[in-house]
């Protein structure tokens, strides 16, 4: 069996990545791609690239991933986990970013266990087989928290840590709006899974973050539409059922970490106070939920942060990084 080919990839040099194959379905072929941080074979001297790593991560490996209509390019993160001792990995997932194909519905699945092919390649792929000595961290945002936390609990024993990053808990209009809703989601899901659901996004999280606007990155506008990517009810339906997963308690057996800004600001308007709270997430009720996903949770509060923490100001950025440094000393 010949060796996977990692190519360079977008983020420039200190960055690889490598396409996944998984089953194809009805749209046709389907991959994941893991995207890797490799520094060393950029460092420029043999001593950085080959010396020994020491943090609180040490020895361990990290894998990231995005939330809705998201894909990796959070390069400072991967940044943060090298010091810490790790190896760091990002997975797109299918139908996301790199790993999106034309003639695909971007972001379209109907039950978030499909992802555990994506999250199995990805993990032979960076070298994890059964009882791997390696601790295993997984790292994830929004959508991406949510289906790492119902991948924990299916897999008792395989994860160390996991770090969310304002994951989507709990559905915006709380559980009683979730209750409501889920029956009537779910029989459009049986009778028109791929309809159009009406857009909610009116594009003042792009606007508190992308460069192009009040925000400070660059990134695919394509894979990161200003309004996020249509939705569905087939799509709404598998969150749905995921979130009275987490209400009804997921066990988790690895310690927990979940980050969150101080606040939430939902108006249909824009205002200023959209630059330093969370403009998507009730993060009150989010930080309600994460209890819910085991004994061992740990919940942090980040004042003026976004909601990717991650592309918050730096200094709330540091502040976010110190707490996951002291998590780490302490859980793993």
């Amino acid at each position: 069996m010949s060796d996977p080919v990692w190519r360079p990839d977008v983020l420039g040099p200190g960055f690889e990545q490598l396409t996944l194959p998984l089953a194809p379905d009805d749209e046709g072929e389907v991959v994941a791609t893991l995207v890797r941080y490799v520094p060393r074979r950029f460092s420029g001297g043999l001593a950085r690239g080959l010396g020994i790593v020491t943090g609180p991560a040490a020895g361990a490996d990290v894998l990231y991933v995005h939330g809705w209509s998201d894909y990796f390019f959070q390069s400072h993160l991967a940044a943060f986990w090298h010091r810490m001792g790790a190896r760091f990995f990002a997975l797109d997932l299918r139908k996301y970013g790199r790993s999106l194909r034309a003639n695909q519905t971007p972001g379209y699945v109907t039950d978030l266990a499909v992802y555990d092919e994506d999250l199995d390649a990805a993990l032979a792929a960076m070298g994890r087989r059964a009882g791997s000595a390696r601790p295993l961290v997984l790292m994830g945002h929004s959508t991406g928290g949510l289906t790492l936390s119902l991948w924990a609990a299916r897999h008792p024993g395989a994860v160390a840590g996991l770090v969310l990053n304002s994951p989507w808990l709990e559905f915006q209009a709380r559980q009683v709006g979730r209750q409501a809703l889920a029956p009537l989601i779910g029989l459009q899901a049986r009778v028109a899974p791929l309809a159009p659901l009406p857009t909610v996004d009116l594009g003042f999280y792009t606007r508190s973050v992308s460069k192009e606007f009040d925000g400070s990155w660059e990134y695919n506008g394509q894979w990161r539409p200003v309004q996020g990517f249509p939705t569905h009810p087939a799509w709404l339906s598998a969150i749905l059922a995921g979130h009275a997963r987490v209400a009804d308690g997921l066990g988790i057996d690895a310690p927990v970490l979940t980050m969150l800004s101080a606040r939430s600001v939902l108006l249909p308007r824009w205002t200023p106070a959209m630059m330093s709270a969370d403009i998507v997430l009730n993060v009150d009720d989010i930080a309600e939920r994460t209890v819910r996903l085991g004994p061992t949770v740990s919940v942090v509060r980040l004042d003026g942060a976004l909601h990717d923490i991650m592309l918050s100001i730096e200094p709330v950025r540091e502040e976010a990084y110190a707490q996951m440094t002291r998590w780490l000393r302490g859980y793993l």
